[in-house]
């Protein structure tokens, strides 16, 4: 259907210009008129890291309902993590998940191709090769990949292959059973705490590696201020590295931890010059981009406390507004910051990660959101099946009203009428 956005108010040039855009083809008249006077519409996010738990544990999430709860959350395309059962190490278990998102995927999934078989950080390398035309890169996201050698020898195949090495920085040998960050509120409350070395002790070795390698490099949800300091070191001795952080990390600290399962992920929150290191990081542009992580567990798993509920937390679905709401806003960050961390850099590395699973330049990639709506997070009408947000209560700015990729057109109204069929 030709649709014609009327009087948005379009990103362009760094700057939001009321204009019209059209959707459909040019030589035809619309046959929709969508008044948008009231929202400002922006290229397309992209979410570098999810968790859709399909398949394997579709009890947790599905393609379905993950690919929906990111439109809610404008995002036109997501790279999915290979936690999974089977794990995606081979093209024959991939399969099983392409054909999946092939099925149920209402906007474009892309999957990661494990590094090891089964996915465990250790181990024979995965069937590189097989999955390299059919995933944006290689990770073992959840476990890091614990012999040097054995990550050495997956940046040179992933250089081979023209892929990334996506890497989950985690040192198991200084994990010591912790599961929230060693600081003050662990001592305080008898926790067992996870020293920040066992990220950033892994990312130096695997920066250093990346160096001898020349491979791309990017590292997941960096939480502390030893990491963004490597990053910003690698980066200005000219590494093809890129890095991400999480809304969590830039707007949380061990400060406002709780006794409650919803404040439990992997990384943990640090400490309040972890958060301020990484929102300096962002502004610079030494942290490349904004990614969720959207980590859904069933409520069982999450109803543990700190201690015993299963890390990970989910965030598609208010990760713009709460950004817009709590930098953007008060003056902390530049808008046209937060669009290139959570749209123009994550296009660009899609780009040079796997420009042949991508639609072609050009094709419609548009969210709209109304930034003077004014909402409260309540995690129940969230898409996803997950409920587990440290936000949950939070009021925020910015209310999501459409997404828009290619012929597809997901709106408020059209995302109400199909929640019975993906919750």
């Amino acid at each position: 259907m030709n649709r014609l956005l009327k009087a948005g108010l379009v990103w362009h040039g760094g700057q939001l210009e009321r204009r019209d855009i059209s959707l459909g083809a040019s030589s035809e008249p619309a046959q929709e008129i969508i008044g948008c006077e009231d929202i400002a519409i922006f290229p397309g996010f992209k979410d570098l890291h999810v968790h859709f738990r399909e398949p394997g544990f579709s009890n947790k999430e599905t393609i379905a309902s993950g690919s929906l709860a990111a439109a809610r959350g404008g995002y036109t395309a997501v790279c999915a993590m290979p936690n999974l059962y089977p794990a995606p190490d081979s093209l024959e278990h991939l399969r099983e998940q392409l054909e999946i998102i092939r099925r149920d995927a209402c906007i474009p999934v892309y999957p990661v191709g494990a590094i090891t078989m089964g996915q465990k950080g250790r181990g024979a390398l995965s069937d590189m090769e097989a999955l390299a035309p059919y995933v944006c890169g290689f990770s073992d996201d959840g476990a890091g990949i614990q012999e040097a050698a054995l990550m050495r020898g997956a940046m040179k195949a992933a250089r081979a292959l023209k892929k990334p090495v996506i890497a989950h920085c985690e040192d198991d040998s200084l994990l010591r059973g912790g599961y929230i960050h060693d600081g003050a509120y662990a001592a305080r409350h008898g926790h067992r705490g996870i020293r920040s070395e066992s990220e950033w002790g892994q990312l130096a070795r695997d920066l250093a590696l990346a160096e001898d390698c020349g491979c791309m490099y990017h590292a997941c949800h960096i939480s502390t201020k030893e990491s963004v300091a490597l990053i910003r070191r690698a980066k200005e001795r000219g590494l093809r590295v890129s890095c991400e952080t999480a809304p969590h990390y830039l707007l949380l600290s061990d400060a406002d931890l709780r006794e409650e399962g919803r404040f439990k992920m992997n990384p943990p929150l640090r400490g309040e010059a972890d958060r301020l290191a990484l929102l300096e990081g962002l502004r610079d542009g030494t942290v490349d981009i904004i990614a969720t992580d959207h980590a859904p567990h069933t409520a069982e798993e999450k109803s543990r406390g700190l201690a015993g509920s299963a890390f990970g937390i989910v965030g598609l679905e208010c990760a713009f507004a709460l950004l817009y709401t709590k930098l953007v806003l008060p003056g902390l960050l530049p808008m046209a910051r937060l669009i290139d961390a959570m749209s123009i850099r994550p296009r660009a590395l899609l780009r040079q990660w796997c420009p042949e699973l991508l639609p072609p330049e050009g094709t419609v990639d548009l969210c709209g959101f109304r930034l003077d709506e004014t909402y409260t997070i309540h995690p129940a009408e969230f898409a996803s099946k997950g409920r587990a947000t440290p936000f949950a209560g939070w009021e925020i700015q910015g209310k999501w009203a459409f997404t828009a990729i290619g012929d597809t057109w997901i709106s408020s109204k059209e995302i109400s009428s199909a929640n019975d069929k993906f919750i």
